[in-house]
């Protein structure tokens, strides 16, 4: 017995070990080469290397991203969603609860918590923005936690959860994006990784479960072969390989990097497309492949993440796509993350210890009461992914989807199609009476980071986000009769209205009289051609005016569209009354 625990011992310390001497072991009188064996032999001790098979370590660093990426969305949210959906936000999350309570019936109940599961069903909507900034706040306390301590609860994980879809369900237009939903499946999932109370990095009692590690690993493949399967199903460019001629320019929020990428050669555009296939199609499934596939796959994903981190900004997309590709490694394989001597680390090296020489503890109630937890965890996302599963193999593909109300299990993809050339609508002021005066002067106002001053630099803002910026992007190639919202924000602007122009980064009529008309422009952008005149000027971008977006509007002449939308009009300044 003794023999086989030493023998347990050695396999998961330190091998290769050429020698360890002693004290018995040196000439008398060599001190200095007894001082160097000494601290090599105390180095030795601490130096480990673990055995693969086991998540402690890998349950770690799976808490800390997610909590990250939590942080990031409620700091978001905290920054953004009263401008957006409060009091006086652009679409306010109070008038789209009421529609939802007159469309149950009229009552707060079972029907309007499945309809929009929230929990400011159950708060004071007198102010709404308090609950707003509440949630959020709560939500970066509790993540921030998490991503500081390494540790987490079930407990703490189902409250980030149940507050991030408390935003995401009424956030309307501004949290329609595919992130969202990823964010709260993935944060499902974590919650599965945790014991229900206890709070530590190592819980004994709670050992992570494969099933739950398949789970991520599960989302990781689904998120990868939608993305392929839409672009192979979606435009044309991704099957001849010009989609990356066009992509670095006409993404929606480019970043310096951009720039350089999109004047990159040809022939590494073609290398570039080929490449997103691979990864994206035949990548996913080294996952069923055994270990080191696995984190051949895991590996691939997580550098072409950081690639499309490098290369633009968008929000915390990619970021949070590298949270499922790190449960493809184990914790021999995510040690070097961890110091030598770190508690986690000694805590795991003793686990499997006992485990290897069958002195690890029995399993107690609890112990199997989560075993059963962790199978119906299994079960039900087998369940929940047969639609998504169909929908993957249908020509009809759609992405961004979710199959049930709680969005445990989604569909996803991006870019299935790519836009040729890049168009923007650039807000234009004046203090002039007459617009259609040819000598009126139109000043522009300038958003935190889409492009429109073509002297400005782009921004490097990923993983944050501007949820306004973006929607103003796919403005751009649609009408404003579309996207109605434009028309209010041209009516908050007429006004000088503090809260939207926070939102933006430039206002021209900051200290003056507010304009007293504003109109949309459209306009074609190209990035600049490295070398030449307009580069050596500072211009990053060359535009071409396109025509009128809308037309020139005052508040006056808005009143009527106002009210047939049940938005509050503007205050009309008392110089022109």
């Amino acid at each position: 017995m003794a023999a086989s625990a030493a023998a347990a011992e050695s396999s998961v310390r330190r091998r290769h070990v050429d020698s360890r001497r002693t004290e018995t072991d040196h000439v008398p009188g060599s001190s200095e080469d007894g001082e160097t064996t000494s601290k090599d032999s105390e180095k030795e001790k601490h130096v480990v290397f673990l055995q693969p098979g086991t998540f402690w370590l890998t349950r770690i660093v799976l808490l800390r991203s997610v909590a990250f990426i939590y942080f990031v969305a409620f700091m978001v949210a905290y920054n953004q969603n009263k401008q957006l959906i409060g009091e006086n936000g652009l679409m306010p999350c109070k008038s789209y609860l009421n529609s939802v309570k007159r469309y149950v019936g009229g009552k707060i109940g079972l029907a309007a918590l499945a309809y929009t599961p929230t929990v400011l069903w159950f708060l004071d909507w007198s102010s709404m923005d308090t609950n707003l900034d509440c949630i959020a706040l709560l939500g970066m306390a509790l993540s921030g936690f998490v991503l500081v301590t390494g540790m987490a609860s079930m407990v703490i994980m189902v409250t980030l959860w149940v507050l991030y879809h408390s935003l995401v369900n009424v956030g309307q237009l501004w949290y329609s994006f595919g992130w969202e939903s990823q964010l709260l499946e993935t944060g499902f999932l974590a919650i599965f990784l945790c014991p229900v109370w206890t709070l530590s990095q190592i819980p004994r009692s709670c050992p992570p479960s494969l099933i739950c590690i398949w789970t991520f690993r599960w989302l990781i493949v689904r998120i990868m072969l939608g993305a392929g399967l839409i672009k192979i199903r979606g435009d044309k460019c991704w099957r001849d390989l010009t989609c990356m001629d066009y992509h670095y320019e006409t993404q929606p929020v480019p970043n310096p990097m951009s720039y350089y990428m999109h004047h990159s050669p040809w022939w590494f555009h073609r290398f570039e497309t080929l490449s997103n296939h691979f990864i994206e199609l035949i990548a996913p499934f080294f996952t069923f492949l055994g270990r080191r596939m696995c984190m051949v796959n895991g590996a691939i994903q997580i550098l072409f993440q950081v690639v499309l981190i490098i290369s633009g900004n968008l929000s915390f997309l990619n970021w949070l796509t590298i949270v499922p590709s790190l449960a493809c490694f184990d914790d021999a394989s995510l040690s070097f993350l961890f110091r030598c001597g770190s508690g986690a680390k000694e805590a795991v090296l003793e686990i499997q210890q006992e485990e290897a020489t069958g002195q690890a503890p029995k399993p107690t109630k609890g112990t199997l009461i989560r075993r059963v937890v962790n199978i119906s965890l299994g079960v039900l996302i087998g369940c929940l992914s047969i639609p998504v599963v169909m929908n993957l193999l249908s020509p009809r593909q759609v992405m961004n989807t979710s199959f049930d109300p709680l969005r445990i299990v989604n569909t996803y993809g991006a870019f299935g199609s790519i836009t040729k050339e890049r168009t923007e609508v650039i807000f234009q002021g004046t203090l002039s009476p007459d617009p259609k005066d040819p000598e009126t002067v139109w000043e522009e106002y300038q958003f935190k980071c889409k492009p429109g001053d073509v002297y400005r630099q782009p921004c490097l803002i990923s993983p944050y986000h501007y949820r306004l910026d973006w929607l103003m992007w796919f403005a751009a190639f649609q009408t404003y009769e579309q996207s109605e919202w434009i028309i209010h924000i041209a009516g908050r602007l007429l006004a000088n209205d503090s809260t939207v122009l926070s939102l933006l980064d430039h206002n021209p009529f900051q200290g003056k009289d507010p304009p007293r008309w504003v109109r949309g422009e459209h306009f074609r952008y190209k990035f600049t051609q490295p070398g030449s005149a307009s580069t050596a000027q500072g211009k990053w971008w060359l535009r071409k005016r396109i025509g009128a977006y809308f037309p020139a509007v005052d508040l006056e002449g808005l009143r009527g569209y106002f009210q047939s939308r049940n938005w509050p009009h503007p205050h009309i300044p008392p110089s022109r009354n």
